[in-house]
């Protein structure tokens, strides 16, 4: 008998060359390869006679080799050909550049699985998978074959024979899960699992094996997250009124939309509860966020409280304060913004004013987070594109007031799985719907044989008053990517005749106020950018946004460029630049072109980069998924979210459960 953590070398035929090859794919323990688990699976569980095999249609046969292969050369390759037969009928089987299988097939009795086709009048299946009939039990045809990832080295053959004599010589694998959780939510044992997850007893017994594996790992995960965040438990919070919120509605000068008035409901429920609110609000670009935002700012300094909203950048900080400054002044509200750039005078004055609650409302950078900033009475903490911030910011802002209501804001559309992990700890409303009014804007995606056309095209629209950004892909902030963009802007210039504005990560802080100053006030017709202005952005007159090497931007990112655009009355373009036509950027580039929901972009996006990549989220510390698949797997996600939440908070309370103390 094996144990789990036994070295793979203790399999037959897993010899010091073939460990090196296992330790590629980080098989190192007998543990480690049974949690190898399929890719996919083939269904190889019907045999078909031969004369009833249709070309081109993949099946299976079981027959006889009467004689070993013959081998003959061709061109300088070398053919190895074979007669089978059933009692249907006789075809040919073969085999190009492979002439050990002279020596490999011998009379006898095998399974073969291929696609079969018509060669010479006579039918013949090339470069089958095949298996000698000794009365063992078969791997690899007539039954569910499982497809595993492999490296160089090996095949799926000698995969398939260590994982079963692997799972034959291993004891029952250890549960990790509560027997009251599998019962409740209806789990196999995890030996049961994995046994059927690389060798299905029935199709029955795969689902019901990949759901348990799902679960748990997601369970695991979510149960970690919780761990780490330590906000499971429902805190008692500050008590808002029920505010009549008319005056500022009025104020505003719009209507909120149904999206709109849903999630403000939503926080008003929330804030007049008595206990703490944690509150993401996902929306789309334009769908009103900010607007629902300052009516909970609203109604927090109308219960006698402060409130405190924390921008990403700091010309997006400026933007917000400009804005509500001038929204809030004339409801008696008084505004202030602090950012690391202020001089000393006017930061210590913000300081004084915000400890003694003469400002009712700060908007700021990582500047509001600083140890000598305090509050004198902090009703709401508001992040705004939340992403760009780690939890513990967003936690050392909640820190500056006892227990304030918590309303984080994301542009960036996340499939709602995904947010379900990586904001686990919040409840997550969704504004789904656009302003009235607002029109489409028009995407294309083109090779750089455009680019010309592009630039007379910008020039006609500048010339009308329009305004246009150029966004460059610049990964690493570094010298050459530096020049290259002011390359590119000196190209533009000489083609156009415009003089356009170059914004980046490494100019200072007063030279990027400037340029985007400048550009807001539309003194400057075209800026040359990194995606620097991706974040919240607001130019009404802008009408074009050209994306140089598309390729290179996930379609969440691109979407988000694109939204820096269509915010004016006039109809607004979007230009792809690439010449990486492979077919997932062909894939990608039709979603943009095709469609302006968010939402429906950021589900292809999961899809084809997976959950690691999507949005960067490796760097939040996520692992790769061996079974659960966060773009199908929704509800299993939502039922181990909600079972982790509560084992967790038996064990906080000190009830049962003593098998999951690990999550503590």
């Amino acid at each position: 008998m094996f144990r789990i953590d036994d070295p793979v070398t203790v399999l037959r035929s897993v010899g010091p060359a073939r460990l090196g090859t296992l330790r590629r794919l980080s098989l190192c323990t007998i543990g480690d390869l049974v949690n190898h688990f399929p890719r996919d699976y083939r269904d190889r569980s019907v045999i078909t006679a031969i004369r009833d095999l249709e070309p081109g249609i993949p099946a299976t046969v079981v027959a006889e080799v009467k004689k070993s292969p013959d081998v003959r050369i061709k061109h300088k390759m070398t053919i190895t050909t074979a007669e089978i037969c059933d009692n249907s009928g006789v075809m040919d089987i073969t085999w190009y550049n492979q002439p050990f299988m002279r020596n490999a097939l011998k009379p006898g009795k095998y399974v073969f699985s291929g696609e079969p086709s018509w060669f010479h009048g006579r039918m013949t299946m090339e470069q089958p998978e095949y298996e000698a009939v000794t009365g063992k039990e078969l791997l690899s045809g007539a039954r569910i074959v499982p497809v595993y990832p492999l490296t160089e080295g090996i095949s799926q053959k000698m995969m398939r024979m260590w994982q079963k004599e692997a799972l034959d010589g291993l004891p029952p694998i250890e549960e990790t899960l509560p027997a009251g959780l599998l019962r409740e939510y209806n789990l196999m044992n995890r030996d049961a699992a994995i046994r059927n997850i690389h060798y299905p007893e029935s199709p029955a017994a795969f689902n019901s094996a990949r759901r348990t594996l799902a679960f748990t790992e997601l369970f695991n995960l979510q149960a970690a997250l919780f761990r780490a965040r330590g906000v499971v438990k429902k805190r008692e919070g500050i008590r808002l009124d029920d505010i009549d919120i008319s005056p500022f509605t009025e104020r505003l000068g719009f209507t909120f939309t149904g999206a709109q008035s849903k999630v403000l409901a939503e926080i008003q429920a929330d804030t007049c509860s008595g206990y703490m609110m944690n509150r993401l609000i996902q929306g789309d670009v334009g769908s009103g966020k900010t607007a629902v935002a300052m009516a909970a700012m609203y109604m927090t300094v109308k219960s006698g409280r402060q409130a405190a909203l924390m921008a990403p950048t700091e010309t997006l900080a400026r933007q917000h304060y400009t804005y509500m400054k001038e929204l809030f002044e004339p409801l008696g509200i008084s505004v202030a913004l602090l950012t690391g750039s202020l001089a000393a005078k006017t930061k210590n004055a913000v300081k004084k004013d915000l400890a003694s609650g003469i400002v009712d409302i700060a908007v700021g950078t990582h500047a509001l987070i600083v140890d000598n900033v305090s509050f004198a009475a902090l009703g709401l903490t508001i992040c705004d594109e939340q992403h760009r911030f780690g939890v513990r910011q967003r936690g050392a802002l909640n820190e500056k007031g006892p227990a304030p209501h918590v309303l984080v804001m994301t542009a960036t559309p996340i499939p709602r799985t995904l947010a379900l992990i990586l904001y686990g700890d919040l409840d997550i409303s969704v504004i789904d719907e656009l302003p009235p009014g607002r029109t489409p804007i028009k995407t294309n995606a083109v090779t750089s044989q455009y680019r010309q056309r592009i630039f007379n095209f910008i020039k006609n629209q500048t010339d009308e008053g329009r305004q246009a950004y150029i966004v460059c892909p610049v990964i690493e902030e570094n010298e050459r990517d530096l020049q290259s963009v002011k390359t590119y802007a000196a190209g533009f210039a000489a083609a156009t005749g415009l003089s356009p504005a170059i914004l980046h990560g490494r100019l200072k802080q007063d030279e990027k106020n400037a340029v985007m100053e400048g550009f807001s006030s539309g003194d400057i017709p075209v800026l040359v950018a990194t995606t620097v202005i991706e974040v919240g952005i607001n130019v009404p007159n802008a009408s074009i946004m050209l994306i140089e090497n598309a390729e290179r931007f996930g379609l969440a990112q691109l979407h988000q460029l694109r939204g820096r655009v269509g915010r004016g009355a006039a109809q607004s373009y979007c230009v792809l630049v690439t010449d990486a036509w492979n077919e997932i950027t062909k894939k990608r580039m039709k979603a943009m072109t095709s469609t302006t929901d968010g939402f429906a972009l950021s589900d292809l996006d999961l899809s084809i980069r997976g959950p690691g990549d999507f949005f960067g989220t490796r760097q939040h510390g996520l692992p790769e998924m061996r079974v659960a698949n966060l773009y199908k797997d929704g509800d299993i996600l939502k039922e181990a979210q909600a079972a982790a939440r509560k084992y967790y908070r038996e064990i906080e309370t000190g009830d049962e459960n003593q098998e999951l103390r690990w999550l503590l």
